[in-house]
């Protein structure tokens, strides 16, 4: 009898991971920090004219549990400028930008500068349409300070430039 359960527990384990497909654990939160501010533009481009900062491209998809693309995702960022410091009167350095058909995203921007006790990095908050907002931040590679390894994007730098790539997985 005892010899039975087993083979019955053997044989569910793998049905219901096939049933489960995963992408990977969803992306985690991270703080929001002080400076958000709701109502930033529709833009592909956060760069600002007369920017001195280094230039990045990130771009990613956004998927579900499923491992589906997740069309129309709205990821609203903000980040610090060249200097370490945030437009809290208008929307340098803000912008959003819609996940097409296949979840795929991609914004250009500067790399922001550090500041006292943080490591370079950008805001993001990520919305399936009618679904819940996950509000997190994005890292560099080989910054100091503490990070959330999870959250760092993968980049290089090519002619000048951060190529970087990030996969938003939502629950």
């Amino acid at each position: 009898m005892r010899e039975g359960l087993i083979a019955i527990v053997v044989l569910l384990a793998p049905l219901g991971a096939a049933a489960q497909p995963s992408c990977g654990p969803p992306t985690p939160s991270d703080m929001e920090g002080p400076f958000y501010t709701p109502g930033a533009p529709l833009r592909a481009s956060l760069v600002e004219p007369g920017a001195k900062g280094e230039r990045v491209v990130l771009t990613g998809r956004v998927l579900g549990a499923d491992c589906k693309p997740v069309t129309g995702a709205l990821l609203d960022f903000w980040q610090a400028d060249e200097k370490g410091e945030y437009d809290n009167k208008g929307f340098r350095y803000r912008g959003k930008v819609t996940a097409d058909g296949d979840g795929r995203y991609r914004i250009e921007t500067i790399l922001p500068a550090e500041y006292p006790g943080r490591p370079r990095h950008l805001h993001v908050k990520v919305q399936r349409p009618g679904a819940r907002v996950l509000t997190t931040q994005l890292y560099f590679p080989g910054e100091p300070h503490r990070q959330n390894p999870a959250l760092v994007v993968k980049a290089e730098r090519r002619d000048g430039a951060w190529v970087a790539v990030f996969d938003f997985n939502l629950p």
